[in-house]
């Protein structure tokens, strides 16, 4: 496997999307990309993706599709899901539908458990995660800006089984200066949780204050809050044996306060009256807190409101 280079097929072409077709085309893999927008494929086919600020390349592609379904005739090696958590569930419908062959799934997703919604349709050994630490958002259809890159990012395997994929997507990205780490499956639940707890302290705040991240973090009274999010997060991470950085309620304000003058993913998505990710970052803490009859208000008030608005929106799920 050490010199294979595998086909990918990358679902979804948001910040995330685009940021690993880029690198992987970079680095000498067969690429292929769709997404739901037909007008930002076709400004792709003509124009190609770049990347700009923190991260500035640019690449063509010779392979854009136009639906899942002509990705599929391409028998890709490995399908790399950036969408949405609530695009997966009609997603994975049309993979199992038009799949020839068994295939390797990586999730590019933010969130506590998402692979879960793989595992109803396929092996457990077949799924891997990469937990992001860069973001980004769209300039234009095909530009996305890199607001910040934190390295490394983390790739593993959900059961261990595929350790060897695993270290070629991460030595892959790493080539071509997307610097990634391959960990075992404990540490990747330890990262993800890690990671969606620093989502979960700003995101649900600024899309409901309409604050930015650097704004948030410059008020006492939203701090206070944040503070009390991340003090919450870490009680449900440590009965649920989550191993966290010592000190991390200290270190995560810290590098929360580094964070730009900008809108989160989450908050854009309220604002524009699209669906969002609440549910798979706060209301996981909150379902996790539950669990162990621990108590997470300040985490289950900030889920609800987003939901509601979201409900009011016409776009998400009402209770």
């Amino acid at each position: 496997m050490e010199n294979k280079k595998h086909n990918i097929g990358i679902i979804g072409l948001g910040p995330i999307g685009q940021t690993l077709a880029v690198h992987f085309n970079l680095a000498g893999c067969e690429v292929a990309v769709t997404d739901l927008d037909r007008d930002k494929l076709n400004l792709i086919r003509k124009e190609g993706m770049e990347l700009v600020s923190k991260i500035e390349k640019k690449s063509f592609f010779k392979y854009v599709c136009y639906s899942v379904e002509e990705m599929l005739e391409l028998d890709s090696d490995i399908l790399i899901s950036s969408v949405k958590d609530y695009h997966v569930d009609k997603i994975v419908k049309i993979i199992e539908k038009n799949l020839k062959k068994e295939i390797l799934l990586l999730s590019a997703q933010n969130g506590i458990d998402i692979e879960k919604k793989y595992q109803v349709h396929f092996s457990k050994s077949s799924i891997l995660r990469m937990v992001i630490n860069f973001a980004g958002n769209l300039q234009a259809p095909n530009v996305t800006a890199i607001n910040f890159f934190n390295p490394p990012n983390y790739v593993g395997s959900m059961d261990d089984s595929q350790e060897e994929l695993a270290q070629w997507l991460a030595k892959t990205l790493t080539s071509a200066d997307l610097l990634t780490e391959q960990v075992n499956s404990f540490t990747l639940n330890d990262k993800i949780w890690e990671k969606t707890i620093l989502n979960a302290a700003l995101s649900p705040l600024c899309a409901i204050s309409r604050l930015t991240m650097k704004e948030a973090m410059n008020n006492a009274d939203t701090l206070e809050v944040i503070e009390q999010i991340l003090y919450e997060a870490v009680q449900v991470a440590c009965a649920e044996d989550i191993k966290l950085p010592d000190n991390f309620i200290k270190l995560a304000i810290r590098y929360l306060s580094s964070a730009g003058n900008h809108m989160p993913s989450l908050a854009v998505d309220l604002i524009n009256k699209r669906e969002t990710e609440i549910n798979f970052m706060n209301g996981k803490i909150v379902d996790y807190g539950r669990k162990h009859y621990i108590k997470t208000p300040i985490n289950l008030v900030l889920t609800n409101l987003v939901n509601a608005i979201s409900c009011k929106d016409g776009v998400g799920k009402c209770k």
